[in-house]
Formats: C-alpha cells, sequence, structure tokens
C-alpha cells in the first residue's frame, strides 16, 4: 500500500520558514516587554514603599487610633464574658436532675431569664441569631432533628456563638401518643444528628406541644435528659402581633423565668421584630438574660415542684 501523499507539502515548508522568521521578531519583542515590566516593578515597589510609611506613620495618630477602636466586633462575637464550659454545664444539669426530672423555671435568687427558642433550625433561624448577636444574647434552642437537614448551618452558629442546644425530637409528634420505643427513638435520633455536627450531647429536652406522659418521663430518664419546660408562653407561634408578643413576654419576666418563643415552624417575622423590644426592655428592668444550663448553674429551682399535667405550646 502506498504511502499517503502530502498534498500540501509545499505549503508547510513556505510555512516553516515564516514562522522561523516571527520567532525571531517575537524573541526581540519579548526582550523590550521583559525590560519594561522590570522597571515598572521597581517603580511599584517604590510606590508601595512610601504608602506603607505613610499608613505606619498615621496609625499612630491619636484619630487613627480612635477609629480603630471603635470598629464594629465581629460577626460571631457575641457576649462579653465566655460561655459557661460544658463540664459545668454538665455539673449543673447532673445535680437538678439528682432531684426532679423537670424544670419549667429557675430559682428566685438571681435575676436571671433565660429565652428558648422551639422548633427550627429553619429560614428564619439566621435573623433571630442576627438579634441575638447583635445584642450579645446567648439563648437554648430546642432543635428538630429532620430539620438539620436543611438548615444546619444556623446550627453550626449557634455552637460557635456559645447558645445551648436542646433535643425537640426527631420529628416534632405528640410524645404522650408514642409507644416507648417510639419516643426512644424520636429522642435518640436528634441527639445522633447533633453529635455528628460536632456538637456537644444534649442535656436538655422539651416537648412538642407540651405533650409528654410516664413513659416519656422514664425514657428521659435512660438518656440522662433534664426536660425543660416553660413559665412564660408568648404564644409566638399563633402570630399575635409584635405588641402581643412583647406584652406577653414582659407581663410574665420574673427572675428565674424560663421563655417560650419559636424560631421556625412558620413565619417568624413577628418574633424576629418583637425579639429586639423584648431585650431591651427586660435589660432596662435588671435582667440578664442566660441559657437554661447558666441559669441552672447560678441559680437552679429549689426541690418538690409539682409536675404540670398539661401545656399548651408547640
Amino acid at each position: 500500500m502506498s504511502p499517503r501523499w502530502n498534498w500540501d507539502f509545499d505549503d508547510r515548508r513556505k510555512a516553516s520558514q515564516r514562522s522561523s522568521r516571527a520567532s525571531t521578531d517575537q524573541q526581540a519583542r519579548r526582550v523590550q516587554v521583559r525590560r519594561r515590566r522590570g522597571v515598572a516593578a521597581v517603580a511599584l515597589v517604590i510606590v508601595l514603599a512610601v504608602i506603607l510609611t505613610v499608613v505606619a506613620s498615621g496609625s499612630h495618630h491619636p484619630r487613627a487610633a480612635a477609629r480603630a477602636r471603635t470598629q464594629p466586633a465581629t460577626r460571631h462575637a457575641k457576649a462579653s464574658t465566655p460561655p459557661l464550659p460544658e463540664d459545668d454545664q454538665n455539673a449543673a444539669v447532673s445535680s437538678v436532675l439528682g432531684y426532679t426530672p423537670f424544670v419549667k423555671e429557675g430559682g428566685t435568687r438571681a435575676r436571671e431569664i433565660a429565652l428558648t427558642f422551639d422548633d427550627g433550625p429553619g429560614p428564619y433561624t439566621p435573623a433571630v441569631l442576627d438579634v441575638l448577636e447583635r445584642f450579645h444574647v446567648r439563648a437554648t434552642f430546642f432543635e428538630i432533628g429532620e430539620m438539620l437537614r436543611y438548615f444546619s448551618a444556623s446550627t453550626l452558629r449557634e455552637l460557635r456563638d456559645g447558645d445551648a442546644i436542646g433535643d425537640h425530637t426527631e420529628t416534632h409528634p405528640e410524645m404522650a401518643r408514642l409507644s416507648a420505643h417510639a419516643q426512644r427513638e424520636e429522642l435518640f435520633e436528634q441527639i445522633a444528628r447533633i453529635e455528628l455536627l460536632g456538637g456537644p450531647r444534649p442535656l436538655l429536652f422539651r416537648p412538642p406541644y407540651g405533650s409528654y406522659d410516664a413513659t416519656t418521663i422514664r425514657e428521659l430518664h435512660k438518656l440522662h435528659l433534664l426536660m425543660v419546660l416553660w413559665s412564660v408562653d408568648t404564644e409566638d407561634y399563633l402570630q399575635p402581633g409584635v405588641s402581643a408578643i412583647v406584652q406577653r413576654a414582659l407581663a410574665g419576666a420574673h427572675p428565674g423565668a424560663i421563655m417560650l418563643m419559636h424560631d421556625a415552624g412558620g413565619t417568624r417575622t413577628q418574633t424576629i421584630a418583637a425579639l429586639p423590644i423584648i431585650i431591651s426592655r427586660l435589660r432596662a428592668q435588671g435582667y440578664r438574660l442566660v441559657t437554661v444550663p447558666q441559669l441552672l448553674h447560678d441559680d437552679p429551682p429549689p426541690p418538690g415542684q409539682t409536675l404540670p399535667s398539661s401545656l399548651r405550646g408547640d
């Protein structure tokens, strides 16, 4: 079989000659370009050195120092005091579990109130966290396990902020309607999700709809979970209006109060609008806003509280 003939052979030869001449011209141009770039680089270094000298000298000026001090803090620098260490939180909860399976408020000696949020994380949780971070407040979030599949970024943000994360079951059922096995699964699956995110094992549990029974109490005991109810229900889940949410929060305020609000489970724009007012007015009354573990650490409830038979809530 004869080899294939290169019909464009002569064209390739001519093109090769043209390419060789062009290559020589290009090399000459590259040398010129490198020389120009070298001169420009030296000039740029000199200019930058002058600018840095001016900036460095200006930073020592009193006005420059004042401007630096007034720059806003980083987004996640929430509180002026560090959060309660995890070991101290565990100890506080264990101490209370030693004499009661539940709490609905703390003691009355310390002027502290715990803000709590249910049903998250959700699409409105970041806006709630924006308010808490702006006012340097830590809160307690009772989270639904399956919501972590979609909004775990907010949970990680809460953990960075030093907020407390509690168990609000995996799917938000009425616990009193479930078998012991089903209740255990609801509790344990949410715990597993938090731990998989790298968070500490939840110590606290809040029953969806305030629904629980004797079986719930037994399962909580096995998992070493403290049931956290509430003494103030803002009923924000009903979306009654910003002023109504604020009024209910302030009317129920007292030392040791645990306030129920929601960051998910529906539209939470009213809660977000009410929250800055609630925080400001509670602080004006001399209250310190803390997490539930901090409340139990600083001023735990006395023994002998009666377990409510039923509660309204979401």
